[in-house]
Parts: C-alpha cells; structure tokens; sequence
C-alpha cells in the first residue's frame, strides 16, 4: 500500500496497530525486566562491635571478616582459631551491631585513648587484667538494661566515630548487582528482660546514614518512641527505614499485645504508625521459632519446632511465658480482628528469617553451626552453660541453626530489596534454601501449574504473596498458586501446607491447616496423609535423601471460603528429616545425643500470607 493511496481510515488502522504492537512489546520487556529474582542474605547479624558479641568471645570478627565470611571468603573464627568458610556466599547482608554502646569494649581494650582514659576505662582494663571480665560483661551489660548509660562510653563523639566507622565498610563492602551491603543496627529494648528488639533497616547508603547517629534503646526504650525518631530522621534526612522486630517467642507478651507501651487500647493512629514502619516479622532465628506454639496451636501438629523459652533476663526461672502476643500466627489473627474494629491492621506483616548470631559468621547450616555466640565455637562446650552471673541458664544445645531471609528483588541492589521489603514479597526458611512462590487469585486454572512460566502467570492475573485480595467475585473461591523447589544442596521435600487464619461468624479468630502436596510415596486423603519416613542415623549423623519430593506446583482453592469473612493465607513448606547440629556434635565428640533436644529436624519455608478483606 502506497503512500499515495492509503486511505485516511488505514492509515488510522496502521496507526492504531503499530501503536498496540509496540505497547506490546513495551509490556513484554517490561514484564521481564521486572520479574523479581530470588535472592537470599541475612538481616541480622553481629560482629565484635556488638559489646555481648565481644564478652561473649568474639574478639576478633569484626565487620570486615563478617563481610569476607558471606561473600565466601575464608576468615578466622573468634573461638577455635581454625580457617572457616560459608559454603555457599550470600547475596546480601545487614550488620546490626547493638546501638546501646555500639563498638566500645572492642575499642576500650584495644586501648582507645578515648575510653581507656576514662575513669570507668581504666578501672574496666584494670578488672580484666585481674581476671575479673566476667564482672566487668555483668556491670557493662547490666548498666545497658537498666537504662544506665555511662557518660564517658555513650558521648555524641564516640558514638558518631563508631558508626562512621560502621557505615563506611558498609559502602566498601557493597558490590551492586553482586553482593549487597545493608546499613542498619538493632535498637535493644529489653524491659524486664522481656525482648522487644528491633532491626533498623536504612534505604540509604552508608555515607548518608552516617549523618546521623544510631537510635538506641538508652535514647528511649519503647517501640513508639522508635517510630517517632524514625519519622523525624527519615523526613530530615530524606531516607527511609524499616523496623524488623525478632524474637516475640521471649517478649513476654509485649511484642504483639493488644495495648500500647503506656497500657492504652491500640488505637487506629497506633496502629498506622506501626505498619508504616514495621512491614516485615523475624519468624525465625537461633533463639527459635516464632511461628506458633503447641499451646496455641493444639491441632497443628508441626508447631512444636525449635521452641525458645529463655527470657533476657535471670529473674525468677527466666522461663518465657506462651501468650497470643508472643507469636507470630495469633499476632495474625489478631490483625484481622484489629482491621474489623479499626478499619486498619497494626500486625499485617511478612515474614521472614535470619541469624542473630554473634560470631560475624552467618548460622543457618545445621552443618556448619558456630553457635550464637563464640564461647560456644567449639564443639566440646555444646553442653556448657555460661559462667558470667548475668546470663540465663541457656546452654549451645538450646539454640538453633537458622535462619535466612529470601527475597524477590528485580536485582541485588539496596534500592530493590528495600523495595521487596516494603511490598512484602520476601519470605522466610529455618536455613535451607527452597525456593518458594506464592500467588493468589481469582481466576487460576489447572493449566497454569503447567506454564513454563509460572511467574509471568501469577502476576498477570493474581498478586503475589505480601499482598492483598479483596471484593470476590461473585461465585468465586480465591485460588492459591504455589511453586517450592528443594533446596539443590539440600534435603528433598515432606509437604506442602497452607495455613488459613480467619474470623468466624461469632467475630472469634480461628485457623486450619490443609495439607496440599506430599512426596509422591505417601497418598493424600481427605487432607490427611501419614507422617514422612526419618531416615536420620543418630549413630552417624547422616540421613538418606532418597525419599521426598523434588519440587511441588499446585493450584489449591479455599474449600471453605466465605466472601464476607477476613481471612489471610501463609505457605508452609517441610522437609524431609534431617541432622541436627546437637547430633552431628555429639557423634564427632563420640558422646550421647542430649536427651533434651531432638535428634532430626524438619527444616521449612514460611511464606509471607496474602490477606482477604471483604
């Protein structure tokens, strides 16, 4: 067709269909440029710049070695001396050394003229010296929880010079699009020994971050003052934050309460205030998992997993209470609850894990287990309580090789895993790396389990997990369309899970569980199955991967879905059984398995839930 000829009404044809093709085209490359890849890192690690980091053994790992140790650089541990190496390097890493007097121990005995000329410098040196640091971790660590900052340690000078010095190996250390550093540290409130702790997560970099100095639990130790000095720093500083708090499983109901720190109702402004800045839950660590709990889950029967019940504190028998507000699950439902009163929801967060361990060495490889802390390095002390007077009686065998946080990010930068943490699409494993999607819908169909692209489907024509449904369609149940892929390193898969939290017609929360996919070997009746084979020998710590599933992709509709019920629906994911680290210690000590641990684990995946609002 000539020029010349084209009529006025083709060429508007012509027009209107380059113009749809190259929109086409646009969306393809859009759609591929922009489908998240998974990335896998830790959010919570310390260093000998954390003070209990250095008392309690690590003299030596400092952020340097932790950022050489996830990179996949071999490094020397604190405790034993021996050449160490991560198996398998992380994408991405957040140091967060304690802001309650970030650095000082490990500058005081290094001989700082700053703090070794103090007063209190001098008496501590001289204590160590006599063979009293045990003493000296107990007034150190005491003063912090008790809110008693000492004034020579805690000046604007020292604190601004340590985390200079913190911020700036983070930019060292960050390599974008290969290995990302993430600026940030724990805010450590810890009222009467009950855990409050956050992770502060920075979106900036290192050289903008240090324009201000950590907020610390001296500076004020409750969550609402946090959240107030976040807002003030992020509007000053043109930044952003995320505040991940850890460990409820020891918050003696505090951490999801029903009340604000002053004991007043949560109002909806509260409630707001949270979610704007704590989108994302540790549901996982070495001081246990804080999914559920046998006693609030009696019907789950995986909910006794790697249970924690030490407080921070040695009052009374520094056993933990079990309450809806220590656990992540009831905190869930209570979210529901709190969006029909409020109209707004304070616990609608992802989920995700990562280590909290204080050797500088990531601790999630059951394997390759340094313990929390470096007094626990070796294996001979797996069984050692520690001798400072100011410690729980928690022995090495207590704690847990766990745990990771996953990521889809559209790259390994800080921009884009920020941005992952703020939509929610992240999640969370005990350590092994499966990989896990979750998409929800409304119009998935059996067919789409087949697409090569299961991706590309799932965020066509459903939102991914993090994310929300509301207003169902008429005669339409919302479909789950789920992917986990076994760890390539690890153990194969027992089954696949959806947990269903919802409230009833009576305005009560309740949950189900519902068995959706087992190993091939084992049939799936009425949502029931048998339990998985443990094939684990205690007399050799190994295990046999020969049962189990490779990957599971299945579309599961709500059977019991009723379009004007809240509900929210998480991913659980098992593996098989597998060694401990307690069992692989004690069969290389040649010594009795303790009685008080298991000897397997079933390693697993928490998705982040995809809520319902009518």
């Amino acid at each position: 067709m000539s020029e010349k000829i084209m009529t006025k009404q083709n060429r508007q044809l012509l027009t209107t269909l380059i113009g749809a093709a190259v929109s086409s085209i646009a969306c393809g490359v859009a759609m591929a440029e922009s489908t998240p890849q998974l990335l896998w890192g830790d959010t919570h690690l310390h260093t000998s710049f954390s003070p209990d980091a250095y008392f309690l053994g690590n003299r030596s790992v400092d952020p340097h070695g932790a950022y050489r140790y996830a990179k996949g650089l071999p490094i020397v541990n604190a405790a034993t001396g021996a050449r160490v190496q991560i198996d398998r390097p992380l994408d991405f890493l957040l140091i967060a050394d304690h802001a309650e007097m970030m650095g000082v121990p490990y500058r005081l005995f290094r001989g700082d003229p700053e703090l070794a000329g103090t007063e209190t410098g001098q008496r501590f040196i001289k204590m160590v010296k006599e063979g009293r640091g045990a003493d000296v971790f107990a007034e150190f660590l005491g003063n912090i929880n008790a809110k008693r900052a000492t004034p020579e340690f805690n000046s604007e000078k020292i604190r601004r010079s340590i985390w200079q010095e913190t911020t700036a190996l983070a930019d060292q250390y960050n390599q974008p699009g290969k290995f990302t550093t993430l600026v940030g540290w724990e805010w450590t409130s810890t009222p009467g020994g009950k855990n409050l702790h956050r992770v502060v997560m920075s979106s900036s970099t290192g050289k903008k971050a240090s324009q201000y100095i950590p907020f610390s639990a001296l500076d004020n130790e409750t969550p609402e003052g946090l959240w107030n000095w976040l807002g003030e720093t992020s509007k000053k500083y043109k930044t952003d934050f995320i505040s991940i708090p850890h460990n409820s499983n020891i918050s003696g109901g505090l951490m999801f309460d029903v009340v604000d720190s002053d004991g007043r109702p949560i109002t909806a402004d509260y409630a707001r205030s949270r979610m704007r800045w704590e989108p994302v839950v540790e549901a996982t660590q070495i001081k246990g998992d804080s999914e559920t709990h046998p006693l609030l889950s009696p019907s789950d029967e995986f909910a006794d997993f790697e249970s924690y019940r030490h407080l921070l504190s040695v009052k009374d028998d520094g056993k933990a209470p079990v309450t809806e507000a220590d656990y992540i699950r009831s905190a869930l439902l209570r979210g529901l609850g709190f969006d029909q009163a409020l109209g707004v929801n304070p616990y609608k967060f992802a989920l995700i894990g990562s280590s909290d361990a204080h050797t500088g060495q990531g601790a999630a490889d059951e394997h390759n287990f340094a313990g929390k802390v470096s007094i626990y390095g070796k294996p001979e002390s797996y069984d050692q309580r520690p001798s400072s007077s100011n410690a729980t009686n928690v022995s090495g065998w207590d704690f847990s090789a766990s745990g990771l946080a996953a990521v889809w990010a559209k790259e390994n930068t800080r921009d884009e895993i920020f941005a992952a943490f703020k939509r929610k699409e992240v999640y969370a494993t005990t350590g092994t790396r499966i990989a896990l999607r979750v998409f929800a819908g409304w119009d998935f169909k059996q067919h789409d389990t087949k697409n090569r692209n299961l991706a590309a489907v799932g965020y066509r024509k459903g939102v991914p997990m993090g994310g929300d449904l509301s207003s169902a369609p008429k005669g339409k149940n919302p479909g789950l369309l789920i992917q986990a892929v076994r760890d390539a390193k690890g153990a194969k898969l027992d089954r696949l899970q959806v947990v269903k939290g919802y409230i009833d017609e009576a305005g009560q929360p309740q949950e189900k569980i519902y068995n959706v996919a087992v190993s091939s070997e084992r049939e799936l009746k009425d949502g029931k199955t048998t339990a998985v084979q443990d094939t684990v020998d205690t007399q050799t710590a190994s295990y046999q991967n020969t049962i189990g599933a490779d990957e599971f992709v299945v579309l599961w509709q709500d059977p019991d879905f009723k379009p004007k019920q809240r509900a929210f629906y998480y991913v659980r994911v098992l593996e098989i059984p597998t060694p401990r680290h307690t069992l692989l210690d004690a069969v290389a000590m040649n010594k009795a398995h303790p009685k008080t641990q298991a000897s397997s684990i079933q390693e697993r995946a928490y998705s982040s839930p995809i809520w319902y609002t009518p």
